[in-house]
């Protein structure tokens, strides 16, 4: 009966695409700053960069490593006053707390856990691994508009960096308040270069990166 309705609920949606705008999902998460499991969706962080952090489970190996890393960007996410992350995993919501009281390399973690127990989050962003019902490491960046901006999508093994992750969203947040610019390779904040594309300067990047 649960696998009836879960697939009932998935037939919903179609796998969101970059560009595309997301749908109005709705999830539970475990609040470690109010100790507390809240109910939410996309549309109560309409206006702001939403970042899907997907990771495969708790008490795992590699994701705590990630965790922290993120969660050392917290001031940095503050800072930038339009930004919200959320880390995802298919447990449930008494998973992420007991975790994060175990693991030491969580201490004072500050980012709201979703218990993505139906997999419609994880199924709807296309990392959900069906042979073991966990999500793959994806990074999904939903901008103020609701629409899907960027994606990344890594194999088990390997960690993601939260320095990367930054750069994306000042990257992004620039182009957002300067329309008709674009970021190049390793652009890192609004003294690097930049292009206005157009047919005019094709073949002459060089000449004209800013």
């Amino acid at each position: 009966m649960y696998n009836e309705m879960k697939e009932q609920v998935l037939s919903n949606y179609s796998l969101v695409k970059l560009e595309d705008k997301v749908e109005d999902l709705e999830f539970e998460i475990y609040d470690p700053i109010k100790d507390d499991v809240v109910n939410t969706k996309l549309s109560d962080y309409a206006g702001k960069f939403v970042v899907l952090f997907f990771y495969p489970a708790d008490f795992t190996f590699v994701c705590p490593t990630e965790l922290k890393d993120l969660n050392d960007q917290v001031e940095e996410f503050k800072s930038m006053g339009d930004v919200e992350v959320l880390v995802v995993s298919t447990d449930t919501v008494f998973s992420h707390r007991g975790w994060i009281k175990e693991e030491h390399l969580l201490n004072n973690f500050q980012l709201p856990m979703v218990a993505d127990r139906t997999t419609v989050l994880s199924r709807y962003f296309g990392v959900l691994n069906e042979e073991t019902w966990n999500a793959e490491r994806g990074t999904f960046i939903i901008d103020p508009d609701g629409v899907l901006k960027a994606i990344e999508i890594h194999t088990e093994p390997l960690g993601r960096s939260s320095a990367e992750l930054v750069r994306k969203l000042h990257a992004l947040r620039f182009i957002r308040q300067n329309p008709g610019n674009a970021c190049v390779a390793s652009w890192n904040g609004e003294n690097s270069p930049k292009l206005q594309p157009s047919i005019k300067i094709a073949g002459e990047v060089a000449e004209n990166l800013k």
